[in-house]
């Protein structure tokens, strides 16, 4: 079979689709992958896993109609002239236009991804407001059109799956629960926490539905009793809409309570390097951050959210708190720099975890199933 896999941002196919496209390959499958923002580095790494990169015109973020709509028919070209016999869409915006173009071009099999409901459906501090009711309804609209010319809609998780059929958005029939993508565990070796006072480490983009301010305040009320006690935030600003301000970010590392490297590519190195991973965001799909965290064998603090309660077992490798609770988050914290001996305990039940839920060979047969076998 001829595969295309189509997204808004080329990193993700080596780094999230390299052991899919291994995979799909190792079967005989002809691969392609189509992304806007492709750079000669992106490119080799792709074609090194077994994936031709192809550029497209597409925005990640944002609804600009006139631009989308002629983006959506240059991509129905594309596929016409390369005639795949089944396309992968996976984030909001191919999802949505990369359906639709793949439905024009009478692609076989059409195979959305939603990996999460992201800014649109996430509860925030503007949620109410009138800008994010109108893009939701657009978004809402978008989605139940192009979702119609899908074969099958895969989710992550059961809660969004069911705020998508709730919505009418998707019909119960093409829902498919393929739960976390899940992480190498050949690659991501555990390995024992770094000695010394308790380091806490957050990777996300730096959004606000990611819980970045919380994390931030928990940072301050533990490194006020605990001077010692390490705070890293890894990740960058980014276009969406909840993205923190620079003058917010550059207080807080004035203020000497959080590190940023800002994005970083040795992503297991900063995670090896401390003792525990925090993720307190708002709402996931299955948050891939916390799975590599719970592979290479690191405690874990996340909230009780869709998504994010699915990567943590309360008291066994880490612990759940509530959404948007900073005093409850720093409590969590300051556990593991009163109680040391829970570092390494809890990470060993990471790895674990990660080894019964989280190894992505599980989900990449469900996925090869998907694109290739009878449905």
């Amino acid at each position: 079979m001829k595969i295309t896999l189509i997204t808004s941002g080329a990193i993700t196919v080596p780094n999230f689709r390299g052991l899919l496209i291994q995979s799909l390959n190792r079967q005989g499958h002809n691969l392609s992958a189509m992304a806007p923002d492709w750079n000669d580095e992106l490119r080799e790494r792709t074609r090194a896993y077994g994936a031709e990169p192809v550029d497209i015109a597409l925005d990640r973020a944002g609804v600009h109609p006139i631009r989308d709509a002629l983006n959506c028919w240059l991509l129905a070209g594309q596929l016409r002239r390369t005639a795949p016999d089944a396309v992968l869409c996976y984030f909001a915006k191919p999802a949505i236009f990369g359906t639709l173009a793949a439905w024009i071009a009478r692609v076989p099999r059409r195979i959305a991804l939603i990996e999460g409901l992201g800014y649109v459906f996430t509860e925030g501090e503007d949620s109410g407001g009138a800008k994010r009711w109108l893009l939701r309804t657009i978004t809402k609209l978008l989605y139940r059109n192009a979702l119609r010319a899908a074969d099958k809609v895969a989710f992550l998780n059961e809660d969004d799956a069911g705020q998508f059929r709730a919505m009418g958005l998707v019909t119960a029939d093409k829902i498919i629960v393929l739960g976390g993508i899940g992480v190498d565990l050949q690659e991501l070796k555990p390995s024992s926490p770094p000695a010394g006072p308790p380091s806490f480490i957050m990777m996300a983009r730096l959004l606000r539905e990611k819980g970045v301010r919380e994390y931030v305040a928990a940072a301050r009320i533990v490194k006020a009793r605990h001077p010692d006690a390490r705070f890293v935030l890894l990740g960058d600003r980014d276009a969406n809409p909840g993205s923190v301000s620079w003058g917010e970010l550059d207080a807080w590392i004035a203020d000497g309570i959080v590190e940023w490297p800002g994005h970083v590519d040795n992503v297991p190195e900063w995670l090896s390097d401390a003792s525990v991973f925090v993720l307190p965001s708002y709402r996931e799909g299955v948050p891939r951050s916390t799975q590599e965290a719970a592979a290479l064998g690191r405690a874990v603090i996340t909230t009780d959210a869709v998504g994010c309660r699915e990567t943590v077992v309360d008291g066994r490798n880490g612990f759940v708190v509530p959404v948007r609770s900073v005093d409850e988050l720093a409590e969590a914290m300051e556990r593991f720099v009163k109680q040391p001996e829970l570092v390494a305990r809890m990470g060993a039940e990471s790895r674990a975890l990660a080894e019964e839920r989280f190894d992505a060979l599980r989900w990449n047969e469900r996925m090869t199933k998907l694109l290739t076998e009878p449905l």
